[in-house]
């Protein structure tokens, strides 16, 4: 593949990534009830690999794997942490 062509798509994978960053953020932050939140949070988490993916394609930058891994079972730890002390909205 042309070098130039590579770059123009890890250009646009980078601009969607941003993009869907930012939408997660405004869901996390507007979000009507803390389902919401969790899962936005939960594809936040997701999207930053992309971006760490997308560094290593870009860099050839191998040594973010482990974050990468790190990352994820981060993420998949909070996400059952709070899933089981959530309580429903509004109650006390």
């Amino acid at each position: 593949m042309d070098p130039t062509l590579y770059n123009v798509f890890l250009c646009i994978a980078a601009v969607f990534i941003a993009v869907g960053f930012l939408l997660l953020a405004w869901r996390v932050i507007v979000g009507p009830d803390s389902m919401d939140r969790l899962l936005g949070n939960d594809a936040i988490t997701a999207s930053l690999q992309c971006a760490l993916a997308l560094y290593v394609c870009w860099t050839l930058d191998t040594t973010v794997v482990n974050v990468m891994m790190v990352i994820a079972l981060l993420g998949f730890i909070a996400s059952i942490s709070v899933a089981r002390f959530r309580k429903r909205d509004g109650s006390l």
